[in-house]
């Protein structure tokens, strides 16, 4: 059966010598005081395309012939593997088709045009790029670049693992977002691998899916690769209905776990990284930190944590930050009942102030079914210094007699 060693991520290591940043790995004081021990952070999301998928693509496509290269390269993707598929065949003079859904992020279409790609938009989902991009390979006869099931895929994958073993060579847990698992897979072959042979201890490596969108847990359990139904998640980028049968095969070799982390956990530890470490990270790229946040009892310090990508759509931050101030208890949407008389709501707004909470928005309704004919009420997004702040607020407006329902 094909698989993937240390030597084979040493030379895709050498390969990407000009090619690929040795992104930097940066402690993350709050992190590790939750977690009693050195948690850091391996900033792939500072990675050339930001995120770490020009690794593999770039050896992948450097492994093609002649022949093959000049028939160009094929690839399916909601954003970050299309990039990176595409600044690889750019690099590699190929051409490169990518066939991305409809409704992708703005942001990641432009970057993926703007490395030299075309773009083909043949359908809502990435099941409808895969089905086209396959036909087109078959058609045109262009090779298609699968996103994590490839032996060189996950070689070039591995050499994040080898620099976090040269950067924190007494590092005990390895942390990462896992999709369709070739980033961990090849983070497991190349830091075990590593280690072992430098007489070192054992690292333990640990895999975050999205709860919404999580195949790696009933495939182990059911001792094969199976396809799962994805709901809606934030962290579309490690949205996999069903793991790799090379990937799921190292997985059973050398990952030691594999946990999933809520929506709730994703859009708190996105917040960390922006406040705590000041990095911008999408949701699929914090679901390790995630991870540590939600399941701090499987990891032990020192921690290295793989922040896997930063393309994110500002639009799609926006909320995800109010998402995550929300789930810390420093973001409230509430309704307020007022007699609807002059001077109620700023009698209102004037509590509110005194009790030190931002107000955001309000919006004031004085006609509806459910109100009396001398009543009014209002929604209020309301932002406070945290769940205890909060609570205060909350119990102090009720003391004044309003009525509070909370969205």
């Amino acid at each position: 059966m094909t698989t993937v060693s240390v030597d084979d991520v040493r030379a895709a290591h050498d390969l990407l010598s000009e090619v690929a940043v040795p992104t930097p790995l940066i402690p993350s004081r709050v992190l590790s005081e939750q977690l009693g021990g050195p948690v850091l952070l391996k900033c792939e999301n500072l990675q050339r395309t930001g995120s770490f998928k020009i690794r593999g693509a770039y050896v992948r496509i450097a492994g093609l012939s002649e022949a093959e290269r000049a028939g160009g390269v094929v690839a399916a993707s909601a954003g970050n593997h299309a990039q990176g598929v595409a600044l690889a065949a750019s690099m590699l003079g190929c051409k490169a088709t990518v066939f991305m859904p409809v409704g992708a992020p703005l942001p990641k279409i432009a970057a993926t045009r703007g490395y030299g790609a075309e773009v083909v938009f043949p359908g809502p989902t990435v099941d409808d790029c895969l089905i086209a991009a396959q036909k087109y390979a078959d058609e045109c006869g262009a090779v298609f670049i699968h996103p994590f099931d490839h032996p060189d895929v996950v070689a070039g994958q591995g050499t994040i693992g080898l620099e976090i073993a040269e950067q924190c060579p007494d590092v005990r847990t390895i942390a990462a977002p896992v999709g369709g698992g070739g980033l961990l897979a090849g983070i497991a072959v190349a830091a075990k691998g590593a280690m072992k042979e430098a007489g070192g201890r054992e690292v333990k490596i640990l895999g975050a899916q999205a709860k919404r969108a999580a195949a790696f847990p009933p495939s182990l359990a059911a001792g094969r690769p199976v396809a799962v139904e994805l709901e809606p998640t934030m962290a579309d980028g490690i949205a996999v209905g069903r793991p790799g049968d090379l990937t799921y095969a190292l997985f059973t070799d050398l990952v030691d776990a594999v946990v999933t982390v809520t929506e709730e956990s994703i859009s708190q530890a996105l917040l960390l990284c922006l406040e705590r470490a000041k990095q911008v990270v999408e949701p699929a790229g914090a679901a390790g930190v995630a991870a540590l946040l939600e399941h701090a009892y499987a990891v032990e310090p020192p921690v290295v944590v793989v922040l896997s990508g930063g393309n994110i759509d500002p639009l799609l931050l926006s909320k995800v930050l109010r998402h995550g101030l929300a789930g810390a208890g420093r973001y409230l949407v509430v309704r307020c009942r007022l007699k609807d008389r002059p001077g109620a709501l700023m009698t209102l707004l004037g509590e509110l102030a005194e009790l030190g909470v931002n107000v955001l928005d309000v919006m004031h309704e004085r006609i509806a079914a459910r109100l009396h004919v001398e009543e009014a009420e209002v929604l209020m997004h309301l932002e406070t210094r945290g769940a205890d702040h909060s609570e205060d607020v909350i119990g102090r407006l009720r003391e004044k007699g309003y009525t509070l329902t909370l969205s």
